[in-house]
Order: structure tokens, then C-alpha cells, then sequence
């Protein structure tokens, strides 16, 4: 349906400049103005990010977990020792990769209903760990971790940094050169507010010169093919141009208003729907909840996923279910993309009439 209210953490609610660039014909791009895009695409994201000069950015044509992969994959062997914060889907889908490629690791498995604490990381100080892996909002469930704790941990430990910002990017302030981030990962369906299917990269130098000394034993998800076409603008497979293109859009729009200030919109429509909603019978999922997404429980004996499917169905308008043991338990409300205050208060007097019909 093209006609619902969107408020599920990714796709998410587009704006009509971006649907417009979505509805033109998908130009060639092997030429000097799809390079000349892709490059503007680039500096723009190293803007959005606070990166510095010497920072790349590769656009892969994949979801986010293509992006995961490639970061592992490409910063990382058998003769490293990375540590895992494991507290969700998302957690647990790094280490499905480490040991799909065989890279030695620990998990940090973090409770779903607390925060990441320095307890938690102090028994791993000082040892021979070389890299870590984090997912900064673990979008399952609706929990931010602490990423300047884990910074200051990294940069103590010399530690190669692997940041899964995939939801978090926009929503959340993250100052690449500041935090000593070797790579930060995105999607365009969150933040970027464009269909899925492009993933994004961002890397510093150490990364960049990691990538180009490794031996990737990979041809799509050897990044330094993609780092060396991109110094032209190009990709060495075909990408999804019409994606790229709706970034580019998208990337202009944020561009001028800074990443500081979209930071700022979207925690004030996270705080203004918490607001409105604190007296329904749901509570707070997560001790830490990020800008991005509200995780809810019910608290009155009624399914989540009930609310979900007769919000859908009746109301037009999508919220996040659970899965697995939390599908009746806990339902999500994103704050991302083309969303207002008064789409806020749409939604809840549709939840209001859901509840008395459950």
C-alpha cells in the first residue's frame, strides 16, 4: 500500500524529493556524471560523520549485513582476536560472521533489559584483544550503547574499532575522528530515509590502508577493489543507481541543515511520541533507548502483535512487531525519515482506539 503512515524503523517514511528522484528513469553510469555524483555522495557522508581528510567512503550495492561482512572481512584474520558486545539480533549476527570466517573471538553478552557498563568490559582490559565489534543501537530490541565508553575502552586497548551504526547514524551524534572509529557502517533505509539496498562504509585511513593489505579472499566484498574505482567515482559492479541517486538527493537535504540539527529533530519526535504515549498501558523496553526507535511493552495482558497487525490493517499505518518469545510482549515505534509531531499524534489516538478494540 502506498498510502500508510510509516513509522517502522526501516524502509521508513520517504519525502517526496525522494520519491521523485525514485520515479525518474535509471540513467547509464559509466560516465563522468554518475562519477561526479558518487564523488559528491562521498564528501558529503565524510561531512555528516565528522571523518577526516584521509577517510573513504565505499557505497555497496547490499543490505546491512552485506556491510557487516565486508567489515570483517576486511579488517580482520585468523591471527586477530576480536571482542563482541552481543546483547540482541544484531549482536549475535557479528558473531555468526566471525565464525563463518574463522576469526577468534569473545563475546561481551550484555542482558536485554540493561545497559552496557564498564564492569562489563573491565575484565577484558589489558589483555590481547586486537579488535571490537558493536552494534551502537541494537535496533531488536531498541537499546543504545554507550560509544564514547566504548571508544575510550578501544583507544585504551589500541583496539580496531568496527561500529554497526545502522540505525543509529543521524539519530545519534557520531563524530567519526573524535571517537577513533576505524569504520562505520549504515543502510540507506534508516536515516537516509530511501529504499533498501545500499549499504554504506565509512573508513579511516587505517582502515583503508588494512583493506588494501589484506588478502580478501572475496570479489564483491573485497574492499579494496571498491576503494580503488571509487577514487574515480565508479563501483566495480554494477550498483543501484537509482538508490545512489535518491541518496544524493537525501544527502544534500541533510547537508544543509547539518548532521547536529537532524540529530536534534529526531530526538525531539523519539521524546515527543514517549510523551504522549506515557499514559497508555505500555512501558519502556530498554534502559538506554536511542533516538531512532521507542521498544514498548504491553502491560495490560493484550498482544503486541495484535496492535501491529490491527494498526495495519484498520488504521494504515506500520509499526515494528517482535519475533521469536517477544512477538506478543514488546512492539516498536521508529522515528526516522519524513515524520512529524502531528504524524505523532496520528498515532496514538489510532493506538488509543486499537487498545479498546483488543
Amino acid at each position: 500500500r502506498y498510502d500508510m503512515l510509516n513509522f517502522t524503523v526501516g524502509p521508513v517514511q520517504e519525502s517526496k524529493e525522494v520519491l521523485e528522484v525514485g520515479a525518474q528513469p535509471t540513467p547509464y553510469f559509466r560516465n563522468q556524471s554518475f562519477s561526479k555524483i558518487m564523488l559528491e555522495n562521498e564528501a558529503m557522508m565524510k561531512e555528516l560523520t565528522f571523518s577526516d581528510e584521509e577517510s573513504r567512503v565505499v557505497f555497496l550495492t547490499a543490505s546491512g549485513t552485506g556491510a557487516m561482512e565486508a567489515a570483517v572481512m576486511n579488517s580482520f584474520t585468523s591471527d586477530d582476536k576480536v571482542l563482541i558486545v552481543n546483547g540482541g539480533s544484531f549482536g549475535k549476527r557479528f558473531v555468526q560472521i566471525c565464525q563463518i570466517h574463522q576469526i577468534p573471538y569473545t563475546e561481551i553478552t550484555v542482558p536485554m533489559e540493561e545497559p552496557l557498563t564498564k564492569e562489563m568490559l573491565e575484565p577484558y582490559d589489558g589483555r590481547d584483544y586486537t579488535g571490537f565489534l558493536i552494534n551502537m543501537h541494537e535496533t531488536s530490541i531498541g537499546k543504545l550503547y554507550d560509544i564514547n565508553m566504548v571508544s575510550e575502552f578501544c583507544k585504551k586497548n589500541n583496539l580496531f574499532l568496527v561500529v554497526d551504526a545502522v540505525s543509529a547514524f543521524l539519530a545519534e551524534h557520531i563524530n567519526l575522528s573524535e571517537l577513533g572509529i576505524d569504520i562505520m557502517l549504515t543502510g540507506s533505509q534508516k536515516a537516509l530515509a530511501v529504499p533498501p539496498g545500499v549499504s554504506v562504509l565509512v573508513m579511516n585511513k587505517r582502515a583503508v590502508d588494512r583493506a588494501y593489505n589484506l588478502d580478501v579472499r572475496s570479489m564483491y566484498f573485497n574492499l579494496a577493489d571498491a576503494l580503488k574505482n571509487g577514487e574515480r567515482g565508479q563501483t566495480p559492479f554494477t550498483p543501484a543507481v537509482g538508490i545512489l541517486l535518491q541518496i544524493h538527493r537525501r544527502l544534500e537535504e541533510l547537508c544543509k541543515v547539518g548532521a547536529i540539527a537532524e540529530n536534534k529533530r529526531i530526538a525531539n519526535l523519539a521524546a515527543d511520541f514517549r510523551n504522549k504515549v506515557k499514559d497508555l498501558p505500555f512501558r519502556m523496553f530498554s534502559p538506554s533507548p536511542s533516538n531512532a526507535v521507542t521498544a514498548m511493552m504491553m502491560e495490560n495482558g493484550k498482544s503486541a502483535y495484535a496492535l501491529f497487525e490491527l494498526l495495519e490493517s484498520d488504521y494504515g499505518m506500520w509499526i515494528c512487531p517482535s519475533g521469536g518469545d517477544l512477538k506478543d510482549k514488546i512492539f516498536r515505534v521508529g522515528h526516522l525519515g519524513a515524520l512529524t509531531f502531528d504524524d505523532n499524534d496520528r498515532l496514538v489516538e489510532a493506538m488509543k482506539q486499537a487498545l479498546e478494540r483488543l
